[in-house]
């Protein structure tokens, strides 16, 4: 089994989010494309999003560091550190308002 510390790997996505010129930087911590579960630290420096996309399955978003604004369609829902947004099974996009970073889990239906 092998341990990650998310707080060391915001500290280090996010530096490296505020030095790219996209303003993300992203890892994935546990599983995988080819897995059924995947979980995805992705750090954004303020500002800066990820822009709209379709929901990719069962998902959610946990706020680790900062706020941040997630959209679909015509709703807007702010979270800040510590909060669990479902992620909307629609296109949406997520903006952070603040430097933050977030880990987005992802179950893929077998």
């Amino acid at each position: 089994m092998r341990t990650h510390s998310l707080t060391d790997l915001a500290a280090e996505h996010l530096a490296a989010a505020r030095s790219a010129a996209s303003g993300r930087s992203a890892k994935t911590v546990v599983g995988g494309h080819d897995r059924a579960l995947r979980q995805t630290l992705i750090a954004l420096a303020a500002g800066h999003r990820l822009d709209e996309h379709e929901n990719p399955g069962e998902a959610t978003v946990h706020v680790l560091r900062g706020e941040v604004r997630m959209v679909t369609g015509t709703e807007a829902h702010d979270a800040t550190t510590g909060d669990l947004l479902p992620v909307p099974d629609a296109r949406h996009s997520l903006e952070a308002l603040t430097d933050s970073v977030v880990l987005l889990t992802v179950a893929f239906a077998p």
